[in-house]
């Protein structure tokens, strides 16, 4: 679920709470829980304001979080694309 935060948010400058948990179909407290475990590893920023007298949270993609996103995906392409060893028996 983490990962899912992380690629939504890599490609926004900032996201509306509401929008990230309704585009990944969770709970507000499942939601609060994940982007509290990605704020303390400086991944993610939150920021509460209030537009209208109405609070709204903010969440966007800090530097170092963009950075492991794109070193994550960067693994991920060198396992995928790296050539399957058929010739070892097992």
């Amino acid at each position: 679920m983490r990962l899912s935060i992380l690629a939504l948010l890599a490609n926004a400058r900032q996201v509306d709470f509401a929008f990230l948990r309704d585009s990944l179909a969770l709970k507000d407290a499942n939601l609060s829980q994940h982007l509290s475990a990605l704020e303390s590893l400086g991944y993610v920023t939150v920021e509460k304001v209030f537009e209208r007298k109405r609070p709204r949270t903010w969440v966007s993609l800090s530097p170092t979080g963009r950075t492991a996103f794109e070193e994550y995906l960067g693994t991920l392409q060198e396992i995928v694309g790296a050539p399957l060893d058929t010739t070892s028996e097992g």
